[in-house]
């Protein structure tokens, strides 16, 4: 996942906090990346990302401090299929990339 997540335009891999692996563009984080979970923008709101976890309930949850803003966190193996959380991770991106300045936004490479 991570491989993938550096992928993107502009993305690089941080370590805000000790042991915590974090994808970001510009300074801004798209993705949280656990050993068997990533946790990514699913929605403007907590409304539309709670329709992922409602989907997969035993899979999606609210992340602690910033599910309020539409974070969720995905966990690898289960019933979310892999090309769904690719898509996530695209969309997670995309919605970070978005809020940025033009000026700071990656160019497609």
């Amino acid at each position: 996942m991570l491989g993938y997540c550096l992928g993107k335009a502009g993305a690089w891999q941080d370590e805000p906090w000790d042991g915590d692996v974090v994808a970001k563009v510009a300074e801004k984080i798209f993705a949280f990346l656990g050993a068997d979970s990533v946790g990514l923008k699913c929605g403007a709101t907590r409304e539309e990302a709670d329709e992922l976890v409602d989907t997969y309930p035993d899979d999606v949850s609210k992340m602690p401090y910033i599910g309020r803003s539409g974070w969720n966190t995905v966990r690898f193996g289960g019933a979310v299929p892999d090309d769904e959380v690719f898509e996530l991770i695209d969309a997670s991106y995309e919605t970070v990339v978005a809020k940025l300045p033009r000026s700071r936004r990656p160019t497609a490479t």
